[in-house]
């Protein structure tokens, strides 16, 4: 029987496997947490004590035996969508996708993925 995996790869590179809703807002809320930082003014300011260069997470869905998606999330709001033949990457199904996207939308987009809604997510207005 196939079994579904989902694995979070945080920002410092660690993998959480099955990472609870708690554990997805945490990751956004650091990765946003610049861009936020100054909303008053309209301009991005770093954290203190925020790495200088941009940082990423990515959450992982897929199969023991195929098929593999992963959403990756940068500070800087970009997100790209990708969908693998299996865990390796061996074979891309699709060309990546990208959007720029605010908190609520990465969250969304995460949600959607943490419940397996793969559809509803290529649905979205990807570039």
């Amino acid at each position: 029987m196939t079994q579904a995996w989902l694995t979070l790869t945080s920002m410092d590179g660690r993998d959480i496997a099955a990472p609870t809703e708690a554990q997805l807002a945490a990751v956004l809320a650091e990765l946003y947490a610049p861009l936020y930082q100054d909303k008053g003014k309209g301009k991005a300011k770093r954290a203190p004590g925020a790495a200088p260069e941009p940082a990423s997470a990515a959450l992982r869905f897929g199969y023991d035996d195929g098929l593999m998606y992963v959403i990756e999330v940068s500070s800087g709001g970009q997100i790209r969508f990708e969908e693998w033949s299996d865990r390796d990457c061996e074979l891309a199904l699709a060309p990546p996708r990208r959007m720029r996207a605010d908190l609520p939308l990465a969250q969304q987009l995460w949600a959607l993925m943490a419940r397996r809604q793969v559809s509803r997510i290529r649905e979205l207005d990807w570039h």
